[in-house]
Order: C-alpha cells, then sequence, then structure tokens
C-alpha cells in the first residue's frame, strides 16, 4: 500500500507493506537513495558527512571508506570477537556489581555498545567512569527523541521558526553544538600519533583520504564532514544496538519461559561458563529466533531514516516526482499479516522450521533494504548475540517484586523502552 501526505509543504509519499517498500528499495534502488533536503538535516549536517548526504559521490566515497574501515577494523578481522568479548566481560562484571539488586540497565549497555563502535572509530574503548564520553551519548540520545517532536516537525514546514530563542528545537542545536565540539577535540587527540598511510582506525582512514584529495576540487572528504560522519557512525551504531538489548532484557524478565529456554540452549552449546562464540550462532537456532522476534516486534527505528527519489518515477501507477519525501514504514513490514502470522503476538518460534531448526524470513528487514542499508548491520548483529548470550548465561533476569513496566515505547527516531528496573542474579 502507499498513500501520500502533505507534511506542511513537503510532500511526503508513505510506503507500506513488505512488497511495495521491496519494489522501491531494491528494483528502483538508485531513483529511491537520496535524502530530502529538510531544514533540520541542512541545519544539522548540511546534507554531508554520512546518513544524511545527498545521493551522489560524496555519499559513494563516505559509504565506501566506511563500510571498509568496519570491515579492516572490525568484523572482519578474526581478532575483532575476541575485543567484543573483552567488553562483554567489563559489562558482565559491571552487572556483578549490583548483586541481585534492581537497575536500569541503560547506561550499562550504551557505554559497552558504544565502546565497540568506538573501536573501530578511534582504535579505543572508554571507560565505564568516562562521564565525558557518557554526557556526548547522552545528548544525543536526548536528539534522537527531540528529532520526532513537534516543533521539529514544524521547523521542517516553517524553517523561520529555528530564530526562536526557546524551546525543544534550541535544545536539539544547543545539544548538537556540544556534540560537535567534544568530537572535534576527540578526534585531534586521537590523530596526535597518525601515520599517513598506516591507518589503526576510522580517523586515520578519513585523514589519508583528505590528503589525497586535497588537489581534488571534486573531493568531499572535510574537517567538517568527518565530524559529522564520526557522529553518526556513534549514534546509528550505538542508538540501535542498545536498543534492541533493553528489549531482550525486558522481554526475558516478562517471558520466564523464553528466558529458561534460551538458558538451556546456551548452557547446552556453551556450556555454563565457557566463552561465548559467534561460531556457536548457527548451533543455537531458539536463541538466534528470540533475537529476530525482538528485532521484529519492537521495530527499533520504526520508518527507517527518510528517502528521497533523485528522478521522476512510477509506484503501482502512482506517479512520484523527483525530489518526494519517501518513508519506509518499516513498522508495517514486519506486522504484515500476509508474511506473519498473528503478528501482534511475540512468539520466537515463527523464526524456527518444524525440524526445530532457524529459518529466514524475507519480509524480514530491520536493517532496511537497497542501497541505504544499515552498514553497520553484521557488526550489530555479532554485539546483539555476544552480549546477549554473555549476560544470560550468567544471570536470571526478574522484574523487582514482580513489578511488571509500561511496555509502551517512548516515541522517538527511534523506539526505546521505558525505563525501567530489573534484577541480574547469579545463576
Amino acid at each position: 500500500m502507499i498513500f501520500s501526505l502533505d507534511l506542511g509543504g513537503i510532500s511526503t509519499v508513505v510506503l507500506n507493506g513488505y512488497d511495495v517498500v521491496k519494489e522501491c528499495l531494491v528494483h528502483q534502488s538508485e531513483i529511491f537513495a537520496d535524502r530530502p533536503c529538510l531544514p533540520l538535516f541542512k541545519k544539522m549536517t548540511k546534507m554531508g558527512g554520512l546518513l544524511n548526504a545527498r545521493y551522489g559521490r560524496g555519499w559513494v566515497d563516505h559509504r565506501r571508506l566506511a563500510v571498509n574501515s568496519f570491515r579492516y577494523f572490525g568484523y572482519g578481522q578474526k581478532s575483532f570477537e575476541s575485543k567484543i568479548l573483552e567488553e562483554t566481560k567489563f559489562f558482565i562484571d559491571a552487572v556483578e556489581t549490583y548483586k541481585g539488586r534492581p537497575f536500569d540497565f541503560k547506561q550499562l549497555i550504551t557505554n559497552a555498545v558504544s565502546n565497540i563502535t568506538n573501536l573501530i572509530i578511534f582504535g579505543e574503548r572508554f571507560t565505564y567512569e568516562d562521564t565525558d564520553f557518557q554526557h556526548m551519548i547522552e545528548l544525543f540520545s536526548e536528539n534522537v527523541e527531540l528529532a520526532a517532536s513537534a516543533s521539529v516537525f514544524l521547523y521542517n514546514a516553517f524553517p523561520w521558526i529555528g530564530i526562536l530563542p526557546f524551546g525543544k528545537l534550541q535544545q536539539l542545536f544547543r545539544n548538537a553544538d556540544v556534540v560537535y565540539e567534544f568530537l572535534s577535540r576527540l578526534i585531534e587527540k586521537v590523530s596526535v600519533n597518525r601515520k599517513p598511510q598506516l591507518p589503526q582506525h576510522f580517523v586515520d582512514a578519513y585523514l589519508d583520504e583528505m590528503d589525497q584529495g586535497q588537489n581534488d576540487p571534486s573531493s568531499t572528504f572535510s574537517k567538517e564532514n568527518l565530524i559529522f560522519s564520526v557522529g553518526e557512525l556513534i549514534i546509528a551504531g550505538t542508538e540501535t544496538t542498545t536498543n534492541v538489548l533493553r528489549w531482550a532484557i525486558l522481554f526475558m524478565a516478562l517471558y520466564p519461559n523464553i528466558q529458561g529456554q534460551v538458558q538451556k540452549e546456551i548452557d547446552l552449546i556453551m556450556g555454563p561458563s565457557g566463552k561465548p562464540s559467534w561460531d556457536d550462532k548457527c548451533k543455537m537456532p531458539y536463541t538466534e529466533a528470540v533475537l529476530h522476534e525482538v528485532l521484529r516486534f519492537c521495530n527499533i527505528v520504526p520508518l527507517g531514516i527518510f528517502h528521497a527519489t533523485s528522478e521522476d518515477t512510477v509506484v503501482r501507477g502512482y506517479s512520484i516526482p523527483k525530489g518526494t519525501t519517501v518513508i519506509t514504514n518499516l513498522y508495517s513490514v514486519h506486522f504484515d499479516e500476509k508474511y506473519w502470522r498473528d503478528p501482534e503476538i511475540f512468539y520466537p518460534e515463527r523464526f524456527l522450521d518444524s525440524s526445530g531448526y532457524f529459518a529466514k524470513k524475507e519480509a524480514f528487514i530491520p536493517f532496511s533494504l537497497g542501497r541505504r542499508h544499515c552498514l553497520g548491520e553484521q557488526l550489530a548483529r555479532m554485539e546483539m548475540f555476544l552480549f546477549f548470550t554473555a549476560l544470560l548465561q550468567r544471570f536470571h533476569l526478574h522484574f523487582p517484586h514482580e513489578l511488571v513496566p509500561n511496555l509502551k515505547p517512548r516515541l522517538g527516531m527511534t523506539l526505546q523502552p521505558q525505563a525501567y528496573l530489573i534484577c541480574a542474579e547469579r545463576r
């Protein structure tokens, strides 16, 4: 299904259901690979960087560099798994300090998950006591929520309200300025001992590209775009995986029988004290099914990131002009009754075949599709599996005094759970 909206003068098309989303993002991938020139995007990243960049050479170059860096400094290296496992150990030790008392996992998971991306971007992790870094992540997280607020919606329709000196919009701009300054200083710091053409991390690799493009007037590698790209990679790598794990923990406490089955599988394959391993994933279909069902059911990024058409096109007989804002309703894809039976029920078994093996589903696209699909998908999957199994191997999760929290998500660009407390007791 496809319908159009007028969002305060911005002509917008919404794609609903798997078939239409696939038709546009896969079969017409190039046409739907642009980003809309919304006032917010212009103000925040000048349509540069990586996530919000217009479709063209600048985006292609930045995407190539990011994909190569994630592979080369990250999941493409066998040794990277041990770095993730090192982080899971810091994470588990930190959970241990609560000794089964109720606490909110949010901060700990955010720190642990962002550290995996930090290793790729900066070549180092930040301790859980590093309040400066944590403050920056909090501002990022706040902005993800503010970006979906009514005042931003109004700003995109009537940019002149940006001159008003108060409100959520100004809060968002102030946060962005603080983050920009912080990242600028951090990039300076990590590139002090840089050896040109011998990159140790993404920032080094980016500076090499800047050097090479010095005499090329069409090069889009710049100090400013480096800061935008780093910020976008951090927030994209942290916000989504953190929220998947927070929802997963919530659902394990909510459904102790599902938690028990996951733990049975962990004990069988990894043993009660063996090291979690990415290689074990294919032997753990139930755990895999649970993580997939969390991704499907919770729709962390329900509307994806807005697309735009790079030329006039026709979809299902409807003409869509060049420059139209396109919203891919991934929520509708994961609740599409043509592909999912009883989609409103949390049911991990839907990802298992009749023999109990893990079964891929075509209409499962939490990382989106096409040219702009999430470049960190492989890394995110690895993190989710290793953090989730390490946690459930060691702890039994339950709500304090049977207090079931509110399951309505907090609305923003991402859907995150409301704050909740959990007890993690040693098994």
